[in-house]
Order: structure tokens, then C-alpha cells, then sequence
């Protein structure tokens, strides 16, 4: 692992910021980020702030520097944050509660290698 990044309390559902996550595990980050820039999902940009936050540790981290096809995406998830609790009137005089999810993005990053294909599949 060359370097890692987080992007946490995003106000989006972990379960729909997985499904733009599925698309990018195993690719390099120029493909990555082509992907993120042509896909019609709320959850691509807060991803792809963390996509290039991990990059830039790369750069930042290391003497020698990587260019954005020589990296691919070693691992990247979304786990549930906290629930932001609201209450809602409903008929008869009762409230119902409103939940607005939140998610936590993680990124790592690792250099491609002769034994790793970077824009191969899961």
C-alpha cells in the first residue's frame, strides 16, 4: 500500500456510494477518474475527492513520483456513518422519524506492478 485517504460524514447512503465503488475496485486511477467523471451519480464527486486526496499522499509521501496510470485502487469501501435522526408529522397526530444516512469513504492506493493488472476486474 502506498498511501491512503479517507472522506468521512459524506451525506449519502453507503449502500448507494457502493454502487459507484463496485465500478472502480481494481482500476488504476486514471481510469478511475474518467469513470468518476462520466457517470451520472451523486455519490462520484465526494469519491473522487478521496480518489485524488490518496494520489496526492502518494506524491506528497514519496521522493520518487507516480504518474496516475502507474496507480491502481488496492482496496476502496463505504461503511455507514452516523444517522442524522428527524422527526416528520404524520396523520393522526403522531411524528414518524426521517433518517439521513451518512457514509465513510476509504482509499488506498498501491503501485502497478508485472503481476497486477490495474484495469482488471474484482
Amino acid at each position: 500500500m502506498l498511501a491512503k485517504a479517507k472522506a468521512k460524514y459524506i451525506r449519502i447512503s453507503a449502500r448507494k456510494a457502493r454502487l459507484v465503488i463496485d465500478l472502480l475496485k481494481g482500476k488504476t486511477v486514471e481510469d478511475a477518474n474518467f469513470i468518476l467523471d462520466n457517470i451520472g451519480r451523486k455519490a462520484s464527486s465526494p469519491i473522487k475527492k478521496a480518489l485524488n486526496s490518496a494520489f496526492a499522499n502518494v506524491n506528497c509521501e514519496r521522493k520518487d513520483k507516480f504518474l496516475s496510470k502507474d496507480v491502481f485502487i488496492s482496496g476502496i469501501r463505504a461503511d455507514g456513518g452516523p444517522m442524522l435522526k428527524r422527526y416528520r408529522a404524520a396523520t393522526m397526530g403522531r411524528a414518524t422519524p426521517v433518517r439521513h444516512r451518512t457514509a465513510h469513504i476509504y482509499v488506498e492506493l498501491d503501485k502497478v506492478t508485472a503481476g497486477k493488472k490495474g484495469s482488471g476486474s474484482k
